[in-house]
């Protein structure tokens, strides 16, 4: 007896668990939770469990949640080729805007280049065809004039209704000049110089005769008409582009509705 009494002592001296400082866990939790009953559960609307299409409707909507951030968080591969176009469009834009203000790199010969752009300008061409019939004395030089006049008209309404749709800002921030303001020229997009441009040394080309140089020389005065624009800061390079589509656009429907000789002495004898 004396002998194992001894063993048992020694068993709880080593015994790690009966130190002083783990004695703690060995005594119960204090305010640990009280057992269940198993009796009879209260009633009333507390004790309720919840409805089982809440629960379901909750689940629906955790597995819904993360397919629709996925959704805002990765566009589609238009809509990034779409942004990637545009942020190129601007860059280049911003690139060749070398004459956009005083500070630009081309600052001296912005006076030159806004020269070559009223070249293109809608109210200089409607005023200067109207000259030229009123001073007309042939049928088909007064037909050709006529038909003109309704070209520039088309561009001008034209030109001013899609920027008035797409309300496009240009690649810096420059005001319209007055004669802008006249043609209602004031957006960015598409550019009305650009269109005019196209649409008139295309009708020049197919109604006048003209020699090679002369022919070289109306398309190059359009791409200068059109460059210009982008120089000064007033389009983006997309924006002439279309412009330069649009302007020949009209061209081709101007000649489905090409008015006839008869058509035009009727309204120049009205007007």
């Amino acid at each position: 007896m004396p002998a194992s009494q001894s063993r048992a002592r020694a068993r709880d001296r080593n015994n790690v668990l009966n130190r002083a400082e783990f004695l703690s866990l060995n005594q119960p939790p204090k305010g640990g939770p009280e057992p269940r009953s198993s009796g009879r559960k209260a009633s009333g609307p507390s004790a309720q469990p919840p409805p089982a299409g809440d629960g379901a409707r909750e689940r629906r909507q955790s597995q819904q949640l993360p397919e629709e951030d996925c959704m805002q968080l990765n566009p589609s591969f238009k809509g990034i080729a779409f942004n990637s176009l545009l942020a190129i469009d601007i860059c280049m834009s911003k690139r060749l805007g070398v004459c956009a203000g005083r500070a630009a790199s081309w600052a001296s010969a912005r006076s030159m280049v806004k020269l070559i752009g009223i070249t293109g300008h809608g109210i200089p061409w409607i005023g200067g065809t109207i000259l030229c019939l009123v001073k007309s004395s042939t049928l088909a030089g007064q037909e050709v004039l006529m038909n003109l006049l309704l070209a520039l008209l088309l561009d001008v309404v034209t030109v001013a209704g899609v920027q008035k749709l797409i309300k496009r800002r240009g690649p810096y921030e420059t005001s319209p000049s007055l004669l802008d303001y006249l043609t209602m020229d004031v957006y960015a997009f598409p550019a009305g110089h650009a269109s005019r441009a196209a649409m008139v040394s295309k009708f020049f080309l197919s109604h006048l005769v003209l020699a090679v140089p002369l022919r070289v020389l109306l398309v190059l005065w359009a791409l200068c008409v059109g460059l210009s624009r982008v120089m000064i800061g007033r389009h983006h390079v997309t924006d002439v582009l279309s412009g330069f589509v649009i302007g020949y656009l009209q061209f081709r429907l101007v000649e489905l509705v090409w008015m006839p000789s008869s058509t035009c002495q009727m309204l120049i004898s009205a007007w």
